[in-house]
């Protein structure tokens, strides 16, 4: 649901986004990559340290095995407990701010959310420190350092626009992702449109 229509001022556009965080997946998908990049990292780095001490074995494979099992079920507990703890803090509600120009696009949490989020974040790092979780220590930190993202129209590769659920996704380095509604998000993806490479691929669903 768009808060705040588009407006125009020293040659930006910014807009608000709320949407409701039980209602959409997209906000689940996002954490759950962040702790699963966090536990990827820090399960690689254990299977390397296992491996190289006891060799290539197959008692060594099986336990680093198990271990990855064990990691992957610590993970989906805590992903649902944390989301659900994300959203109860946050209100229920995730609200984003946009800014594009003729350069870039900027999505960041609005300054209210952001301060909670980075409040979270750091408090995921210091309870991992605490219980000796690299994992945790990783995903704290990357939510606390990050409330916003910021895209270049001229490295962008790909645009997807899903007119139904309000979204405009376009892949540079990473996704980033634009949220509006009706004639606000034709006018949005007609300038961005207009300012990435022509090479980019672009879909249009919904």
């Amino acid at each position: 649901m768009q808060t705040k229509p588009i407006e125009a001022s020293g040659g930006k556009y910014r807009w608000q986004y709320k949407t409701g965080l039980f209602e959409t997946p997209r906000i689940l998908f996002k954490t759950a990559k962040v702790l699963l990049i966090a536990i990827a990292v820090t399960m690689l780095i254990i299977a390397l340290i296992c491996l190289i001490a006891d060799g290539f074995t197959k008692e060594s494979l099986a336990f680093v095995g198990k271990l990855a099992l064990i990691m992957l079920g610590i993970f989906a507990v805590l992903l649902v407990l944390g989301y659900l703890l994300y959203a109860a803090i946050m209100g229920g509600q995730y609200v984003a701010d946009f800014e594009m120009d003729e350069n870039e696009l900027v999505h960041s949490v609005s300054a209210k959310q952001a301060e909670k989020a980075k409040n979270i974040g750091i408090l995921t790092a210091l309870m991992g420190l605490f219980a000796h979780n690299r994992g945790a220590v990783n995903a704290g930190y990357l939510s606390a350092s990050r409330t916003s993202s910021a895209t270049e129209f001229k490295r962008v590769k790909k645009v997807v626009v899903n007119r139904k659920k309000g979204v405009i996704r376009l892949k540079s380095v990473g996704w980033n992702e634009a949220y509006a509604d009706g004639e606000d998000l034709d006018f949005v993806s007609n300038w961005i449109r207009e300012r990435v490479p022509q090479t980019a691929e672009w879909v249009v669903r919904g």
